[in-house]
């Protein structure tokens, strides 16, 4: 029987904490435990429990308690929790022939909308293997259904995942046999691939996998003659490097523009435009970055941006480019300007995609801020540190601790603000 990602090892169910919590049904010293003794994220045990992230955290922390038989059933059954150890009967997964009552694919387990339900089932090779049109695009599909799981979850939960399928399509360009045409479709998805594990990685804060998976990806996606690809390995490059060497990641960011044609997808085109306005934002150059930011948004108003668009583009939406113009702004110090457009942005952002929201309301609390609004700067910061509890990334770790010291240096006698310290460490 597979066992979902959320499953307590034996020796952590067996710990007198965990037996007592159990007893108890505090489930908030249990997501506790599973943290710290077992590794498992709040948002994963959220996305697996069907509970609110932020509700995961508060619980964690004390404050709540979980009464209803149902929820403490579908809790038991994540975790894998024997029922008698929460006063329940056995579970249907306890006996040889309930097992295939709860048997789910692993990837299932992690996403709280069933995001993989809908894999394709793609068997190991055994062997050389003939690849042709029809298996590339089973790959790509899968890829593409994989790519969804980044919406919910942290780099943490997502790299060894990434990671796995950049691995197996680099296995099949060695033991497979292909024609040409095909060889180049290889390459083309193992470049997007790097791309995407190298996100997980840099999300994650293994800064050096993911330099080295983009610069792979780039050298990938040139032999395999895919520029679009190629253009955004050099975006992801200097977006990384921008908190070391600004001008650096400027160049490399305009760099990454220059082969723009009206051939490039509109996605594509409003995602490195924009990524190259962040890379001048952080250089401190306004002018460069407003002419970016209008270079965005203009490509989303083009007539070919209803057309089809590549998948690992195709989330580049007006609501994006609202977030990212409000984070350039911030970044300049330019609040007036930043502040309505991460309002509207982040009112798209329900709390399943705790660690986006987290992130991006860090830069809206500096923002607030940088225009003297003190209060409001701790309440959304406050905010960010109840959404980013578990979560299993470190970016909005970073951010938080950067707001929070900001804060805490110019501020720290506002009683708002104190009462932020203290929740945030």
């Amino acid at each position: 029987m597979i066992q979902p990602p959320t499953a307590l090892p034996p020796a952590v169910l067996e710990l007198p904490a965990m037996r007592h919590a159990l007893s108890a049904h505090d489930f908030g010293t249990v997501f506790r435990l599973a943290r710290e003794e077992a590794g498992i994220s709040y948002q994963r045990i959220a996305a697996e429990c069907g509970i609110k992230p932020e509700r995961v955290g508060s619980l964690a922390r004390g404050r709540g308690r979980v009464g209803s038989y149902e929820k403490i059933s579908v809790i038991a059954d994540a975790l894998r929790i024997p029922g008698g150890m929460v006063g329940l009967a056995p579970r249907p997964w306890e006996t040889p022939g309930g097992a295939d009552v709860r048997r789910r694919d692993v990837l299932q387990a992690v996403s709280a909308a069933g995001l993989a339900a809908s894999l394709p089932a793609i068997q190991p090779s055994v062997g050389p293997q003939r690849i042709g049109p029809a298996r590339i695009t089973q790959l790509r599909a899968r890829t593409a259904r994989l790519r969804r799981l980044d919406d919910v979850l942290g780099g943490g939960d997502t790299y060894r995942v990434y990671s796995a399928e950049y691995q197996d399509t680099k296995r099949i360009l060695r033991t497979g046999t292909y024609s040409d045409t095909v060889l180049r479709e290889l390459l083309s998805l193992l470049a997007e691939q790097a791309q995407q594990a190298g996100w997980a990685a840099f999300d994650a804060g293994q800064e050096r996998e993911a330099a080295a998976l983009y610069r792979e990806s780039r050298s990938t996606a040139e032999e395999a003659g895919a520029g679009d690809l190629a253009r955004n390995a050099l975006a992801f490059l200097a977006y990384q490097a921008g908190a070391s060497d600004p001008r650096a990641a400027a160049v490399i960011a305009m760099h990454s523009c220059e082969a723009i044609t009206e051939q490039t997808p509109a996605t594509v085109r409003a995602l490195l435009w924009e990524r190259c306005a962040w890379a001048l934002a952080v250089a401190g150059d306004a002018a460069g970055t407003d002419a970016a930011l209008h270079a965005a948004v203009a490509a989303l108003d083009a007539e070919d941006a209803g057309e089809p668009q590549p998948d690992w583009s195709a989330w580049v939406d007006r609501a994006e480019l609202d977030i990212m113009a409000g984070r350039c702004w911030t970044e300049l110090r330019r609040p007036l300007r930043a502040v309505p457009l991460l309002v509207r942005g982040l009112a798209g952002f329900d709390d399943a995609h705790a660690r986006d929201k987290a992130l991006y309301s860090t830069w809206l609390a500096e923002a607030y801020a940088t225009a003297g609004e003190v209060e409001e700067a701790a309440a959304v910061a406050s905010r960010a540190v109840e959404l980013a509890d578990g979560v299993a990334s470190a970016r909005p770790r970073r951010r938080i601790e950067h707001v929070v010291a900001g804060l805490a240096v110019e501020h720290g006698q506002v009683p708002a603000v104190a009462e932020l310290v203290e929740r945030a460490r």
